[in-house]
């Protein structure tokens, strides 16, 4: 997975390792199907993609456009105020001089004060940029090309390329000629770009917020970046400009900010066959340095198979590695079924129905007793006939069994 000893002891790179999906790219022409022909996939789209990087060095950047904002330094402190010190039993923040007024004694100044200034107001000196290693720099934006060859990443960051041909999009230099916004419009329609730039148009929409009343009035997506080697402003930037959501590059002039907007990589590119030839001129190769960029190496991926599911279900790994351990198989906790109704249930299939019959008896017992409450009331209750007759044989047995036990004795 890292370097490999090579004969003479030291350390190589290991081997090449394509992670594209073709190492072929077709050059399409002006009406979008015939192929050109076809070039080689350059080395930069080989480069490991680190979205730690991108959006590191993205959000650092993004930070050098910013323009210097603060509060007046009076705000807040326009009051004619001072503490009353000690031995009041108030606290010491300044208060309003004067009197006859609601604001006489108030509080201000300080940020908890109503109408004070603010803690630690904004200052016009505070380190508003920063500043990236240029390595850093060249190696996010070799990251984020590699990502913009990559049809999944690109769909996820909400382009619409179904109807394209294949990604990475090339055409022919004919296009870098274009100087109408109508022939631009026309080969994105052949090329199958279309889709997005609809999206961009429709996507236009009034700022939530202030930033509306800030000369940044309307959001929008972005769309295809087309990048070319050469023309200029008088050529192919007069024909693109003008189209909602597509941007223009030089590919000498490659900027984070538009391969990965907001920090999320997978920008959809439209290149130039020359602008696509040159990136192993710009960027170099595994095999021999870069010729613009002075000590840049290509970036080399961390591991040659990413794929960690494969790597640990492999058998060499598997080999080596300890059987997985059982978990302690644990008893559960018992439960009372004569508390329980669940755990008597499991004991007794029939205590539902057992259950069932005690409540249904104790239901009509408790009718019966409130019809005899009612009738007791109402002076109509009248003994049944069974019961007189029950309770006269059980006083009838008493009294045998009075006279029973007095048999004998003085009792009268």
């Amino acid at each position: 997975l890292g370097r490999v000893p090579g004969p003479s002891g030291r350390s190589k790179r290991p081997a090449k390792v394509m992670a594209a999906a073709r190492p072929l790219v077709t050059v399409l022409g002006e009406d979008g199907k015939t192929a050109a022909k076809q070039v080689a996939l350059p080395a930069v789209f080989t480069a490991p993609i680190r979205p730690d990087v991108v959006h590191f060095v993205h959000s650092c950047m993004a930070k050098n456009s910013r323009q210097a904002y603060a509060v007046n330094v009076n705000a807040g402190k326009q009051h004619s105020a001072e503490s009353w010190g000690t031995g009041r039993a108030v606290s010491r923040i300044p208060r309003v001089q004067g009197g006859g007024t609601h604001a006489a004694g108030a509080g201000a100044f300080g940020n908890m004060c109503r109408g004070g200034r603010m803690f630690s107001p904004n200052k016009t000196f505070r380190k508003w940029h920063s500043k990236v290693n240029q390595s850093q720099r060249r190696y996010a934006t070799a990251s984020a090309l590699a990502a913009s060859a990559i049809p999944a990443l690109v769909m996820a960051r909400g382009h619409r390329i179904d109807s394209i041909a294949e990604i990475p999009l090339v055409v022919s230099d004919s296009a870098e000629k274009l100087d109408k916004t109508s022939a631009a419009m026309d080969l994105l329609a052949k090329l199958g770009a279309e889709a997005d730039v609809k999206k961009c148009a429709d996507s236009k929409k009034v700022r939530a917020g202030k930033g509306k009343m800030r000369n940044r009035r309307y959001t929008m997506r972005r769309g295809p970046l087309i990048i070319y080697k050469n023309g200029g402003k008088e050529s192919i930037e007069r024909a693109f400009r003008n189209i909602p959501g597509v941007e223009l590059c030089s590919v000498d002039r490659l900027n984070l900010l538009q391969l990965a907007p907001g920090g999320h990589f997978g920008r959809f590119c439209v290149w130039t066959e020359s602008a696509f030839g040159s990136l192993d001129e710009i960027f170099g190769t595994h095999a021999k340095k870069s010729e613009v960029k002075t000590g840049f190496n290509l970036p080399y991926p961390m591991m040659q198979n990413a794929d960690l599911g494969r790597l640990i279900n492999s058998d060499e790994v598997q080999s080596v590695v300890r059987p997985a351990r059982e978990t302690p198989k644990r008893s559960p906790l018992k439960k009372n079924p004569l508390k329980n109704f669940a755990a008597m249930q499991a004991l007794n299939p029939a205590a539902a129905c057992a259950k069932r019959r005690a409540l249904k008896k104790q239901q009509l017992a408790i009718k019966k007793k409130e019809e005899v409450i009612k009738a007791k009331r109402a002076g109509t209750y009248e003994i049944p006939a069974k019961v007189k007759k029950a309770k006269k044989e059980a006083k009838a047995v008493g009294k045998a069994w009075f006279k029973a036990a007095i048999k004998g004795t003085d009792v009268l």
